[in-house]
């Protein structure tokens, strides 16, 4: 068996098609998307995120304004900042790039974003939404994984699936998003034994370690679903955290790295932008509403 190849990039412009489609349906309203990104510190870890979110973002119509502060700024500076961007009606989503300086914890900071401005899908409540199967602004990438597997020919409810890797922003989220979606879940960690064990009977598995050949193909049921979502850089290439080659032969079908969850993890930021655009449209029509 040769897995097939799932096309992230493919996916990412049919949905970038619908956000610029919506954006430009905002923007004649009076409502143009607006993203301001804030960097800390030296950019260069983060400076080809933030290139790429720029140029697609202004490919969909959406405004895009990268801010960089020193790295001297104080956490109570910076929760100044984002204070004064959620009350700018102007601005519709907030970007935290990381890494940030280390007096600089990142929950503190999106903890500090409007909920309603989160088009990172960081926030603890956009998280507990989705335990709630209340899913508006998601974590981009638990959110493009997901939606990744909604493209192929599998009946999700009742699907087997096994999720690698339980962080806050990724596994967990995919976890409860697959649970709201009818698939029974189990998810494995760096106390599980015999991870194959479980990934063996899943029919769909999803990866997020940071770990590279993590998953082989012997650790895959035939014909199961491969979603890896690993970034990590081994020899000079960009690789996830599956065994490529092997998994291949095992699996039905496959993302690669890259060009697989990375482009629909952009194309579901800018999703979230306008989505993000939309409520702050209708909340201030709202308020406005009740005041008059």
């Amino acid at each position: 068996m040769t897995a097939t190849v799932i096309d992230g990039r493919g996916i990412a412009a049919r949905m970038m098609a619908e956000v610029a489609a919506e954006a430009a349906a905002l923007a004649e309203s009076g409502w143009a998307p607006r993203l301001v990104s804030i960097s800390v510190g030296d950019v260069a870890a983060a400076e080809l995120y933030v290139r790429n979110q720029r140029r697609q973002a202004e490919e969909a119509g959406v405004a895009f304004e990268a801010r960089n502060y020193p790295e001297t700024i104080s956490l109570e500076q910076l929760t100044g900042v984002l204070a004064g961007l959620n009350a700018d009606p102007r601005v519709n989503g907030i970007i935290i790039q990381r890494p940030l300086p280390a007096h600089i914890p990142v929950k503190a900071l999106q903890k500090a974003v409007n909920p309603l401005k989160d088009v990172e899908g960081m926030h603890p409540s956009s998280i507990g939404n989705i335990v709630y199967n209340d899913l508006a602004l998601g974590p981009c990438t638990a959110v493009a994984a997901v939606e990744i597997l909604k493209t192929l020919p599998l009946k999700v409810e009742g699907l087997d699936v096994c999720v690698i890797g339980h962080s806050e922003i990724v596994g967990k989220p995919i976890a409860f998003l697959m649970m709201g979606l009818g698939a029974t879940v189990t998810v494995c960690h760096h106390m599980t034994r015999q991870v194959a064990v479980h990934s063996r009977a899943a029919d769909a598995v999803f990866v997020a370690v940071g770990k590279p050949g993590l998953v082989t193909g012997n650790m895959l049921k035939p014909g199961a679903a491969l979603i890896d979502i690993g970034i990590n850089r081994v020899g000079g290439k960009t690789v996830g955290d599956a065994d490529y080659a092997s998994c291949a032969e095992v699996a039905g079908w496959i993302t690669p790295v890259p060009g697989g969850v990375g482009p629909v993890t952009v194309a579901v930021l800018l999703k979230n932008a306008v989505l993000a655009t939309r409520m702050q449209k209708d909340h201030y029509r709202a308020a406005f509403a009740a005041a008059v």
